[in-house]
């Protein structure tokens, strides 16, 4: 197996966010080398941040372990989110009326790629 044709993933299922909040850091970072988007997010004024760091560090570490990649060379490739589960809780209002109030959940995936390094 060629080592170059791998793309390593992290996928963090379950995150509670809507997928809108999510897709503003998710912007932040992509195309990003990887040590420079994890110290991005420490810093980052997102509640999200956090969720989204500790899946770009799975990814790393995903890469390291699995397909001994060089980690100073991993780049964020692609960085997207979809929708998952949606919790629906209920509201009492006016005239003994119920309001829905939808408590989203979100999919982070992060791809990481190597960079190559031109030889001369």
């Amino acid at each position: 197996m060629e080592k170059n044709s791998i793309s390593v993933t992290a996928i963090n299922k379950n995150v509670r966010s809507s997928t809108r909040k999510v897709a503003l850091v998710l912007d932040f970072i992509r195309g990003k080398k990887a040590d420079v988007a994890i110290r991005d997010l420490e810093f980052t004024r997102k509640r999200i941040a956090h969720d989204v760091k500790k899946t770009v560090q799975s990814a790393v570490a995903n890469a390291e372990n699995n397909y001994q990649y060089d980690i100073d060379n991993l780049y964020v490739k692609e960085a997207y989110v979809g929708k998952s589960i949606v919790m629906k809780r209920f509201r009492p209002r006016a005239k003994g009326r119920a309001s829905a109030i939808k408590k989203p959940f979100s999919r982070i995936t992060i791809i990481l790629a190597e960079k190559k390094e031109v030889k001369k």
